[in-house]
C-alpha cells in the first residue's frame, strides 16, 4: 500500500508517493493544466498514477489562511478532492499546508537549485513535504 499526496494549485497539481513502509514521501511530477477549470485530464492523470503506484489513501494540502481560517482556496480544494474521492473511491485527507511553499524553496534552494529552474519542482517538492508530515503524525502520533 501506499499514499499519495497533493498540492493542489491553480492551474498545477504536485504530486508525491510514500514508499512502501509508509516512511518517507517523494516527489514524482507536477499535473500542469492550461485552465484553472480545466481538470479532466488532472483527473485522469492521478488515476494512472493510483493504478501505477497501487494507492489506497490520498492526502491533500488544505490552504488554510495564515490565522488559521478557511477561505475560497480552502472551498476550491475540497471540492477538487470530493470530485477525486467520488472519481476513485479513495479516502482522502487534508492536512494543513500552510508554509509548504515556503520550505519546498528553502530545500531547493538548499540543494542548489537555480531560482529559474525552481518552478519545474516547486509544486511535487511541496507535495512531498505535505505527504511526509502525514506520514510522520502517523508514526509519532
Amino acid at each position: 500500500m501506499r499514499v499519495m499526496g497533493l498540492d493542489y494549485g491553480d492551474k498545477t497539481v504536485g504530486v508525491a508517493i510514500s514508499d512502501e513502509l509508509l516512511v518517507t514521501a517523494q516527489p514524482i511530477e507536477t499535473i500542469e493544466r492550461e485552465r484553472a477549470n480545466k481538470l479532466r485530464k488532472t483527473y485522469q492523470r492521478i488515476e494512472a498514477l493510483i493504478s501505477e503506484y497501487n494507492v489506497e489513501k490520498i492526502v491533500i494540502g488544505r490552504p488554510l489562511n495564515m490565522n488559521g481560517t478557511e477561505g475560497e482556496r480552502v472551498e476550491t480544494t475540497r471540492a477538487f478532492a470530493d470530485e477525486l474521492s467520488r472519481r476513485t473511491g479513495l479516502e482522502i485527507i487534508e492536512v494543513d499546508e500552510r508554509l509548504t511553499t515556503v520550505e519546498a524553496n528553502r530545500i531547493l534552494e538548499e540543494t542548489g537549485v537555480a531560482n529559474s529552474a525552481r518552478k519545474e519542482y516547486i509544486d511535487k517538492m511541496a507535495a512531498a513535504i505535505i505527504l511526509q508530515s502525514y506520514l510522520d503524525l502517523q508514526t509519532n502520533g
